[in-house]
């Protein structure tokens, strides 16, 4: 398992968790690499290390109210399954359309690679994502190391050096200027 981006040396007590290699393994509840960022929990439960680099698949547990802004992935599509809460995804089509949808437990919601995109947390919600085998670190990546899923810590908000790093070694993009319609 490698994690040479981390600004913090000390190992957290996940990093045994994942084998970092493609070998059977199981996770209980709440296991897995947590990361805070703004004010979610993210929780990768599989890496690109233990799929040969085709998937990774995540949790992230947010608190209402919380704003993903507006971003686009140049190569990563990406997935929201929404295991509890809901969860109002706005998406950018190719035509240049602005869409939203409010998604609730059970729902889906795919957005392919290069579509802008951003999500607000209508009710407290997990979701479970799967994409591309290496952008699962990008949460880690950008926000700080968690030992637990703690809906009650402090938000992490990082420094804009450390999201633009992020953003650039994930080949992403923020649109801060971004206006949705309201939904």
């Amino acid at each position: 398992m490698s994690f040479e981006y981390l600004a913090d040396p000390q190992r957290p007590a996940w990093s045994d968790q994942l084998p970092g290699k493609p070998e059977p393994y199981f996770l209980a509840r709440g296991e897995g690499e947590h990361a805070k960022l703004f004010a979610d929990t993210f929780t990768v439960l599989v890496s690109g290390d233990e799929t040969a680099g085709q998937f990774g698949m995540f949790t992230a547990t947010c608190p209402s109210g919380d704003i993903i802004p507006t971003h686009a992935h140049a190569d990563t599509h990406e997935t929201f399954y929404i295991v509890d809460g809901s969860v109002r995804l706005f998406v950018q089509l190719a035509d240049g359309q602005k869409i939203s949808r409010l998604l609730t437990e059970g729902d889906f919601g795919f957005v392919p690679a290069g579509l802008a995109h951003a999500y607000r947390v209508e009710k407290a919600a997990t979701m479970l994502g799967v994409s591309s085998g290496g952008f699962e670190r990008f949460f880690q990546q950008m926000g700080t190391l968690a030992d637990t899923i703690d809906p009650g810590s402090p938000p992490y908000i990082p420094g804009f050096p450390r999201m633009q790093a992020a953003a650039a070694a994930h080949r992403m993009q923020f649109l801060p200027e971004f206006d949705w319609p309201e939904a």
